[in-house]
C-alpha cells in the first residue's frame, strides 16, 4: 500500500490524520503521549480533589454529607458509564468519542473551578465523571490499534499501567501543591490547558480505527449502566453506613437484578454491548477477576496508609503525597521492566512474581504499630508493593486485551477499567468494615494517655486491614495459577 493510500484512508470526517508510513514511529510516540495525558488527567482527578476537600468545604460551606458527594458524584458517573463509554467508542469512532469525552471533562473542570455554590460544583463533578467514562475506555483501545507490534504494544501498555497505578500518588502531591500555594480551584483549572491540548492534537496524531457498523444495544446499555451505578453506590454506602444499612442492602439487590438482566439481554442480542465471550474465556475472565482483587488491595492500601500518615504520624497533605512517591517510582520501574522479561521468563512467571511481591508488601504492613515510622515500617513495603504492582498490571492488561477482535476492543477496555473502579469501591467498603471491627477489639495493653491510645487503636486497625487486603491478593494469585494461561512471546520480539 502506498504512502498516499495510507494518508487518504486515514483522513476521515473526524479530522485529518498525519499518521503515515513515513515518520510513523515518531507519530505513534506523539499519539501515545496524547493518550497518556488523558489517562493521567482521569486518574489524577480523584486524588487531587481529595486533598482539596477541606478548603472546598470552608469556601462553599458544604455540610459533611454534601462534601462526600464531591467525590461520590464523580465515582458514580465514571464507574457506572465506563462500559457504555467503551462500546460507544467502538460504534461511533474511538478517536472521535475520545475527543468528545476529553472536551466534556475539560469544560466541566472549568465550571468546577468557577463554582460559587455546592450545587454547581456537584453538577460539574458528575459531568467530569461522564466525560472521563466516555474518554477513558478509548485510551487503552487506541493504544491497541496504534501499536500492532507485540513488543512495542507491551511497552506502551507498561507506560499506561504506570500512569494508572501511580496517578493517585502524583495526584496527592499535585493537589497539596496547588491547594497550599494557589487555591482549591486550581485542582480543577489545571485540567483545562492539558485538556485543550489533547482535544487539538488528538485528530492530528491519532489514527481513527475502523468503526463497528450496527446499532447500539440500548437495552444492554440501560441495564448495565443502571446496574453498575447501583453497585458502585452500594459499595460507597456500605463503606460509610455499614453492611447492615437497609438502603445499601436494597441497592445491592437492585444491582444484582439489573446485572443479571443485562446478562440475559446480552445472551439474546445479535450486537451485544459486551459480548459474553469476553467473560467466559477462561484466561480473560480470570484476568478480570484478578485485576478487580488487586485493585481492591491497592485502593485499600492508599486509603489506610494515608490515614496512618496524617493522623498518627502527623503528616501534612503535601508531605503525605510525597510519602507515596517511592511507590510511584517502584511501579514505574516494575512496569517498564516487564516487556523485556516477558520473552525471558514468560508472562505467567512475571504475573505470579508480581502477586507475591504485592502480597508480601501487604503482609509486611500488617506489622504497623504505635511506634512504626515511615522509614522503618512503611517505605520498604510500599516499594515492594509498587514494584509488584508493575509486574501485575501489565500482564493482566495484555491477557485481557490479547486476541480481542478490534471491533470489541473499546468494550474490553471499558470493562477492564470498570473492574478497577468496582475493585476500588469494593476494597474500600470491605476494608473499612474490617477496620471498624478491629477498632472495637483492639487487644493489647491500653495506653494511659487518650491520644496515645487513639493512635494505638488506629494503628492496630490499619494493620488488620492490610491483612485483609493481603487475602484479596492471595485469592488473585490462586486465580492466576488455576485459570490464567498466558502464552510466552517470542524472545526476540519481546526484547526488541
Amino acid at each position: 500500500m502506498s504512502e498516499k493510500t495510507v494518508a487518504r484512508e486515514n483522513a476521515t470526517a473526524d479530522g485529518p490524520s498525519v499518521v503515515s508510513a513515513a515518520g510513523g514511529s515518531a507519530r505513534t510516540g506523539f499519539a501515545l503521549a496524547v493518550i497518556l495525558t488523558c489517562q493521567l488527567m482521569v486518574v489524577l482527578d480523584s486524588a487531587v480533589v481529595t486533598i482539596a476537600l477541606p478548603d472546598v468545604q470552608r469556601s462553599l460551606h458544604f455540610d459533611t454529607t454534601g462534601l462526600s458527594w464531591v467525590q461520590n458524584a464523580y465515582m458514580l458517573a465514571f464507574g457506572g458509564l465506563l462500559l457504555l463509554g467503551g462500546r460507544i467508542g467502538d460504534v461511533f469512532g474511538r478517536r472521535r468519542i475520545f475527543v468528545y469525552g476529553v472536551a466534556l471533562f475539560t469544560l466541566a473542570s472549568l465550571v468546577g473551578g468557577l463554582a460559587g455554590d455546592p450545587a454547581v460544583l456537584l453538577l460539574a463533578r458528575a459531568a467530569q465523571g461522564v466525560g472521563a467514562a466516555v474518554a477513558a475506555p478509548s485510551t487503552l483501545a487506541l493504544i491497541i490499534t496504534t501499536y500492532t507490534d507485540t513488543a512495542k504494544r507491551a511497552r506502551a501498555i507498561a507506560l499506561y499501567s504506570t500512569v494508572t497505578g501511580a496517578g493517585a500518588a502524583i495526584g496527592m502531591i499535585l493537589g497539596g501543591v496547588l491547594t497550599s500555594e494557589l487555591s482549591w480551584r486550581w485542582v480543577f483549572f489545571i485540567n483545562v490547558p492539558f485538556g485543550l491540548a489533547v482535544v487539538i492534537l488528538a485528530p492530528l496524531v491519532i489514527r481513527e480505527p475502523e468503526r463497528v457498523r450496527g446499532a447500539l444495544d440500548v437495552p444492554g446499555a440501560l441495564t448495565v449502566t443502571a446496574g453498575t451505578v447501583a453497585l458502585v453506590y452500594a459499595f460507597i454506602r456500605a463503606a460509610s453506613d455499614g453492611w447492615s444499612d437497609p438502603l445499601a442492602l436494597a441497592v445491592f439487590a437492585a444491582a444484582a437484578v439489573l446485572l443479571v438482566g443485562f446478562t440475559v439481554v446480552e445472551a439474546r442480542t445479535k450486537a451485544p454491548l459486551v459480548p459474553l465471550r469476553l467473560l467466559t474465556d477462561r484466561t480473560r475472565g480470570g484476568s478480570y477477576l484478578a485485576l478487580l482483587l488487586v485493585a481492591a488491595s491497592m485502593f485499600g492500601m492508599f486509603y489506610f496508609i494515608t490515614q496512618y500518615l496524617q493522623i498518627t504520624l502527623g503528616y501534612t497533605a503535601l508531605r503525605t503525597g510525597f510519602a507515596f512517591l517511592p511507590f510511584a517510582v517502584a511501579l514505574f520501574v516494575g512496569a517498564t521492566a516487564v516487556p523485556a522479561l516477558l520473552g525471558r521468563v514468560g508472562a505467567t512467571a512475571v504475573l505470579v512474581t508480581g502477586s507475591l511481591l504485592v502480597g508480601g508488601g501487604l503482609v509486611w504492613l500488617t506489622g504497623i504499630g504505635l511506634g512504626t515510622s515511615y522509614a522503618g515500617g512503611l517505605l520498604g513495603p510500599m516499594v515492594i508493593f509498587g514494584f509488584g504492582g508493575g509486574f501485575v498490571f501489565v500482564p493482566l492488561s495484555m491477557a485481557i486485551l490479547g486476541g480481542v477482535p478490534e471491533e470489541f476492543s473499546g468494550a474490553a477496555s471499558g470493562l477492564l477499567q470498570a473492574m478497577q473502579q468496582i475493585g476500588g469501591a469494593l476494597g474500600t467498603a470491605v476494608l473499612v468494615t474490617v477496620f471498624n471491627s478491629a477498632l472495637r477489639h483492639p487487644g493489647g495493653t491500653k495506653a494511659a494517655n487518650p491520644v496515645t491510645e487513639a493512635n494505638r487503636v488506629l494503628a492496630h486497625g490499619v494493620g488488620v486491614s492490610m491483612g485483609a487486603a493481603a487475602v484479596f491478593v492471595a485469592v488473585a494469585l490462586l486465580i492466576t495459577v488455576v485459570l490464567i494461561r498466558l502464552p510466552r512471546p517470542d524472545r526476540a520480539a519481546a526484547a526488541g
